[in-house]
């Protein structure tokens, strides 16, 4: 068990990040264990010939029987605007020890794949990353970026709602909030317990964690969950229709509105629709212009969300 305890003044830096290294790394999980993710095979099989060429020896000296990763690939991000290259610039500059101790934190040992000198298995680490990225994620990246940033913005409206207590307690069957101690379980036998004590605590969505997950070791404050609406991501979505909103949007744009009461971005709507994307955007663009959606800009996406007037259009349809 983690515990991470938090003063009245703690709970007000509670944030949420998302970064890009921290996906490739636990993205090594699905690829060791698909049978485990049964959500993202749709994506192992789509860039299963492109990862045939990769440094499979590097990428597998990274991840344990156990499907941890050491916590030089799990940065904490400052913001959800986090770029890869400037995480990789952080990656190279590893100091030599805390790359050591953070391998032997996940396997005992430094595996033989980055015996020798310490720097030069980083930079074969960042190859083999940037290859994996290049293959794998690149193509996928804005609908997963888009998932990703949907579940910040839902939380982050849960917060209002219905306050930090309730968020917390929601991000994952296996991390509870109460008293000021957020608690996460783990398979660590180790029962470990810190003061954020200014520090702030970071929430990260991503989409190759089935339940929390944190740090290995004693890194700073951070909590990993699972992000909603990935089940949804790689397979185009079927909405059954309220007749007669259909009969007046037509069969998409009341498909459109009766998906989003979740945010979703025009690019995640496409794939989960099979639309392609100029036409969803011509469709959300119609609903918002006539009062049926709301949309916000959250760093490169824009967001549309059902507007109390959408809402009460779909909930007519009964009257």
């Amino acid at each position: 068990m983690l515990r991470y305890v938090l003063t009245e003044g703690d709970v007000a830096s509670v944030r949420f990040g998302i970064s890009p290294l921290c996906e490739l790394g636990l993205s090594l999980r699905a690829i060791d264990d698909p049978a485990r993710f049964p959500l993202q095979l749709p994506w192992l099989r789509r860039t299963e010939a492109a990862r045939a060429d990769l440094d499979v020896e590097a990428l597998h000296g990274l991840i344990d029987d156990r499907l941890w990763t050491p916590d030089f690939l799990n940065p904490r991000p400052e913001s959800p605007l986090t770029r890869l290259d400037d995480e990789f610039e952080q990656l190279l500059a590893t100091p030599s020890q805390t790359f050591i101790r953070d391998l032997v934190a996940v396997h005992g040992h430094v595996p033989a794949v980055f015996a020798g000198s310490p720097k030069t298995a980083i930079r074969r680490i960042v190859r083999a990353l940037q290859e994996l990225w290049d293959a794998s994620f690149a193509p996928y990246w804005p609908r997963m970026r888009a998932v990703l940033e949907a579940d910040v913005v839902y939380r982050g409206r849960q917060i209002a709602q219905s306050g930090l207590s309730t968020m917390l307690n929601g991000i994952s069957s296996t991390v509870d909030y109460a008293d000021g101690v957020v608690s996460v379980r783990l398979r660590d036998p180790n029962d470990r317990r810190h003061r954020i004590d200014g520090l702030g605590l970071t929430l990260v969505p991503t989409m190759f964690t089935r339940r929390g997950s944190a740090p290995v070791g004693d890194g700073p404050p951070m909590i990993m969950y699972p992000a909603r609406g990935q089940g949804a991501l790689w397979e185009t979505e079927q909405v059954a229709n309220p007749a007669a909103v259909a009969a007046i949007l037509g069969e998409t744009r009341a498909s459109l509105l009766s998906a989003l009461g979740d945010p979703a971005s025009s690019t995640e709507l496409g794939v989960r629709f099979g639309v392609t994307p100029s036409a969803v955007n011509q469709h959300l663009r119609a609903l918002r212009d006539a009062g049926l959606l709301v949309s916000t800009r959250y760093g490169h996406s824009v967001l549309y969300l059902r507007s109390e007037l959408g809402s009460a259009l779909l909930d007519a349809r009964t009257g």
